[in-house]
């Protein structure tokens, strides 16, 4: 069922129960549909975030601790802060993004990026901390920063802010890269 409504008092659009469909032609999606949306990505990043968590808290006292790291190393208190607001960010931004794709292409894309960043964050965490294997993780730690910057690249493309955004997660993913590699050096296995 669709129907006219006023739209700014001066121009007409047609409404169905998924879309805003404007008379010049622009298609805006539904409150819905858009809630949905961010649900399903709030999901997702919340899924990577848990899995994350569940390997590294339980190894950062003993095994973590135990290793040589390098003058650089953060203190632990600060990793939790941080990969909150870059999670809570990076939910935002893909939130923007995948309101402005139209197509089945556009989102396939969108939706390859976005998942393989996030399956190489998750498995960074399991394999660095839960198998205690840094050598292994900085090798996972590449694939990651490199999917960030492939998510960054498709980001632009639709949603220029939303791909700025996402700078200080690929900054913080290159630091863990060269925190990863002095552990690496500094505990030789």
């Amino acid at each position: 069922m669709t129907a006219r409504v006023p739209y700014l008092a001066s121009t007409q659009t047609t409404v169905d129960q998924n879309r805003i469909i404007d008379l010049d032609g622009s298609l805006q999606k539904s409150r819905k549909i858009r809630v949905v949306e961010a649900l399903v990505i709030a999901a997702l990043v919340f899924i990577t975030a848990t899995i994350g968590s569940r390997a590294t808290i339980p190894n950062i006292p003993g095994w973590y601790e135990g290793l040589i790291k390098p003058s650089f190393n953060p203190p632990n208190w600060i990793f939790g802060p941080v990969w909150t607001l870059l999670y809570a960010v990076m939910t935002y931004a893909a939130w923007r993004v995948f309101g402005r794709l139209e197509t089945q292409r556009d989102k396939i894309k969108f939706s390859l990026v976005f998942i393989a960043q996030l399956f190489f964050n998750a498995l960074w965490s399991i394999v660095f901390f839960g198998m205690h294997n840094p050598a292994v993780a900085l090798l996972v730690v590449v694939f990651l920063e490199a999917s960030v910057i492939a998510m960054i690249l498709v980001f632009a493309k639709y949603d220029r802010t939303a791909a700025f955004t996402q700078l200080p997660y690929a900054a913080w993913v290159a630091f863990a890269s060269l925190l990863n590699l002095a552990i690496v050096l500094l505990n030789p296995a």
